[in-house]
């Protein structure tokens, strides 16, 4: 397919890095397929997370087509860029026309990046798993890749202030070895299987991480940070979640 979008837009987000003065470890560049498909399955901690991982996986001269919610692709500016990069839109309400899109473009040898999570975990640690990305290496026979992205939280994230200013922050990339999940496979084992390889790929990068976890908002509690912890997280959306269905009750009635 033609690259129109994707060359300039790369341009502009590594003139971007340049200026924000990031510290790159980008590692495990071999595990990426020089040709053919792949699923790169990635911890989300920041809003940026899909620009640092698509820029790590530049030297293997391979662009990702990231998986992202509908939302974006509506957006006035993002829309048509996400567009032109042949991104997949993602319905929530409706996930079966994402998932063919999905399917059509890794049987095609394209690489796609899926956030399995669904959102930014807070906790900055692995929340729980949907089973999207395991169904689609079932059904394409492609390998996953997990992938640990770190250090993006600190310049932007979900209810922080961004932090563009410039000479701050090591992030590290590390695509892990990949595995397949053949069809017919237990998919909640294979997720399992998938979430323990992502904490273990994390917990490495993190170990080696240049900057102090002791008492940083942006580091888990489980690394000495001040972060929401994943049980805390739980039990807030429990709250919400009831006060969404009280609130539907008294409109009902």
């Amino acid at each position: 397919m033609a690259e129109l979008v994707y060359p300039p837009v790369i341009i502009a987000i590594k003139t971007f890095w340049k200026y924000l003065g990031l510290k790159f470890d980008f590692q495990g560049g071999e595990n990426l397929p020089s040709k053919g498909g792949a699923i790169i399955c990635m911890n989300h901690i920041g809003y940026l997370d899909f620009a640092l991982v698509g820029t790590a996986a530049l030297p293997a001269s391979r662009y990702i087509r990231f998986m992202a919610k509908k939302e974006i692709f509506n957006h006035k500016l993002a829309g048509p860029l996400m567009r032109g990069m042949h991104h997949i839109s993602v319905d929530r309400e409706n996930g079966s026309g994402s998932f063919v899109a999905a399917l059509r473009a890794l049987r095609a040898g394209e690489i796609i990046g899926i956030f399995p999570e669904g959102t930014v975990s807070r906790s900055f640690e692995i929340e729980d798993l949907k089973t999207g990305a395991v169904r689609l290496a079932m059904g394409s026979g492609v390998p996953i890749i997990p992938t640990a992205v770190w250090g993006s939280q600190r310049i932007l994230t979900k209810k922080r202030k961004p932090d563009f200013k410039r000479n701050k922050y090591p992030v590290h990339v590390t695509f892990g070895e990949p595995f397949y999940v053949t069809k017919g496979s237990d998919a909640d084992a294979a997720e399992a299987e998938l979430r323990n390889r992502m904490l273990k790929l994390l917990d490495s990068v993190q170990s080696k991480y240049p900057d102090s976890h002791l008492g940083q908002w942006w580091a888990p509690a489980r690394l000495g940070g001040t972060a929401i912890t994943s049980e805390e997280l739980r039990n807030e959306r429990s709250k919400t979640e009831e006060i969404d269905r009280e609130q539907k009750e008294q409109e009902n009635g």
